[in-house]
């Protein structure tokens, strides 16, 4: 950590992401000891930034409710960065929604979006900025084009996103309020692992330890589903060597889904995985397992395993990859392959007619 100055400036920060900070946690995160962090803090309040101590066995200190920090100044350079990434995230859903959610009587929560946190900052930007910046930035976002279509909407709760973040970073349990794909409700404790975005969709991969106190069991849930997230006593250790992203990836590839299909693909991972995405398929060494010392470069026999709703998409993947293959399950996929193996043969065979092809 740098200056005391700069330990103030981060103080601050930590206090305006909400919640009580005790003391303990104060220090250790600036490196410094109790007494510091006290003083630390009489410097804010000398500063008209007003600071709450909390007395009591969870206390600490926290901001005032409803402050909040003058307006930032921007330069040019620093206002087209900030619109142009709240465009862009806005169009690729990875942008927080501003949501009002209310709790019933059951312990369910309902939830209504009126927008996303990405649109009204950005508005709020626009209205600040000189005439002669704003018509300037304007001009860039309106002849902007983007060659993807923009991303699905499955916006988080912010409330949501910085409880499950704070968990993450401090190692605390989680109690969430989970609505399921099929529509089921439940509560459940999580140990959150890590924060991960795929595919426009916002992810926390962790695990259960109500279904085993010992390991607890893999899960991954989209936050955009999550009503609630409250912070339970204690903490946890994650494993060693966690990739949340790998584990979010292997979890998706493993949903449960209409068909279960099972291939041998003669290749190399990386081949494979180029049409095959970890989040879409997981890949297995052969067995037995090759030599120690062999090349991860060398082709050979693996086993893939996939889930899908529909059959139809695989086909020409399959084709794509330009590798010898072997369906083991289902038969459904076998007549699709057959039958797409006709078509382009028949493609292939067919002469070119000058009258029907209009050349």
């Amino acid at each position: 950590m740098g200056r005391p100055t700069s330990r103030v400036l981060t103080l601050l920060e930590l206090l305006q992401s909400g919640g009580i900070r005790t003391v303990a946690e104060l220090a250790d995160r600036l490196g410094v000891d109790g007494r510091t962090v006290r003083r630390y803090v009489d410097h804010l309040v000398d500063l008209d930034i007003p600071v709450e101590a909390v007395r009591g066995r969870y206390g600490g200190y926290r901001l005032a409710p409803g402050y909040r920090l003058p307006p930032l100044m921007l330069n040019d350079d620093e206002a087209l960065a900030v619109l142009l990434g709240l465009v862009v995230g806005r169009r690729a859903g990875l942008l927080t929604a501003t949501a009002t959610a209310t709790a019933g009587g059951t312990g369910t929560a309902t939830g209504t979006a009126t927008g996303t946190a990405g649109e009204t900052a950005a508005a709020k930007i626009r209205r600040v900025l000189p005439e002669r910046l704003a018509r300037r930035l304007d001009a860039v976002l309106e002849s902007l084009a983007f060659t993807a279509e923009p991303g699905e909407a499955a916006t988080p709760e912010t409330g949501v996103l910085l409880a499950v973040a704070d968990a993450v970073r401090h190692r605390r349990p989680l109690s969430i309020r989970y609505t399921a794909r099929d529509g089921r409700r439940s509560e459940r404790t999580l140990h959150p692992y890590g924060i991960v975005t795929h595919a426009g969709r916002w992810y926390v991969t962790g695990t259960d330890p109500e279904v085993d106190p010992e390991i607890g069991q893999d899960r991954t849930f989209r936050l955009d589903r999550i009503a609630d997230a409250r912070p339970l006593p204690g903490s946890f250790e994650p494993p060693a060597g966690l990739d949340p992203a790998r584990r979010v990836l292997s979890g998706l590839a493993k949903a449960a889904y209409r068909y279960e299909v099972t291939l041998k693909i003669h290749g190399t991972v990386e081949q494979i995985r180029a049409r095959l995405p970890a989040s879409v398929a997981s890949i297995e060494e052969p067995v037995p397992a090759p030599v120690e010392g062999t090349d991860p470069h060398t082709e050979r026999w693996l086993h893939v395993e996939l889930r899908a709703e529909r059959l139809d998409w695989l086909p020409p993947v399959l084709a794509s990859l330009d590798r010898p293959f072997v369906i083991e399950r289902p038969d459904e996929l076998r007549d699709l392959v057959i039958a797409l193996a006709d078509r382009l043969a028949a493609s292939a065979r067919q002469a070119c007619d000058p009258d029907r092809t209009g050349h």
